[in-house]
């Protein structure tokens, strides 16, 4: 099989030349891949997954501590937004992994959230992979290059902050008003409710969402409301 695209990704992209190429292969390749493929292919990436993971925290957590003087709650905080899905989905796009993903015909049509858990995974994967392949500095590099970069526009958007604190800051701001959250339907046995709750800035609903507690509902509503103020 012709893996060449392989390595000129990791020519380009990466800046490096694998020796181990099947490495990187497999952290684009997909459980749902292998089970299309059983005679042929028979490993998936998710043990790089689990590698990449350790490392990507180890590189984010190093970088926040040398270079801030913030306390520990607040650098969790910060560590947990350059970490979490959105983030290192994004960064996967920008460094064209989808082209290269191994995926069965059925995830190649799944939803946009999907598919975005699926960039995030191989992203922790091709850190795994760097990491086996040309160690610690070659997989801190990749993240600091391709992540790192991204947290001043974190902090100035205030995306760090969980939902509801970062609209309450935003509608004080802008609007002078603290959020009110209503519930605005409950449906389904006491032991089984989901609750759909409304987020109102002056009386005027911004955005709802829905899940299985009030709580979950306020979250939800919350970043639909921000997404409005973006918007």
């Amino acid at each position: 099989m012709d893996y060449s695209a392989y390595q000129t990704f990791a020519k380009e992209k990466l800046d490096v030349v694998f020796k181990d190429l099947q490495l990187l292969v497999t952290a684009f390749t997909h459980r749902s891949y292998v089970n299309e493929h059983r005679k042929t292919v028979f490993e998936h990436n998710e043990r790089l997954e689990f590698l990449g993971d350790a490392v990507l925290e180890l590189v984010s957590t190093e970088y926040l501590f040398s270079n801030f003087t913030e306390p520990e709650g607040i650098l969790t905080n910060w560590r947990s937004s350059l970490v979490r899905t959105e983030s290192i989905s994004a960064a996967a796009s920008r460094y064209d992994f989808e082209p290269l993903l191994r995926l069965s015909r059925g995830e190649k049509r799944g939803t946009d959230r999907a598919r975005m858990q699926i960039l995030a995974n191989s992203y922790e994967a091709v850190v795994g992979a760097l990491y086996l392949d040309h160690g610690y500095d070659a997989a801190k590099k990749f993240i600091t290059e391709s992540l790192l970069g991204t947290f001043k526009d974190i902090l100035e958007t205030g995306s760090w902050m969980d939902p509801k604190s970062h609209l309450q800051e935003l509608a004080q701001s802008e609007d002078g008003a603290t959020p009110e959250y209503r519930v605005i339907e409950e449906v389904g046995p006491d032991h089984d409710k989901t609750f759909t709750v409304g987020v109102y800035v002056k009386g005027v609903l911004k955005g709802q969402g829905t899940g299985p507690s009030k709580q979950s509902g306020q979250q939800k509503a919350a970043e639909a409301a921000l997404a409005q103020y973006s918007e």
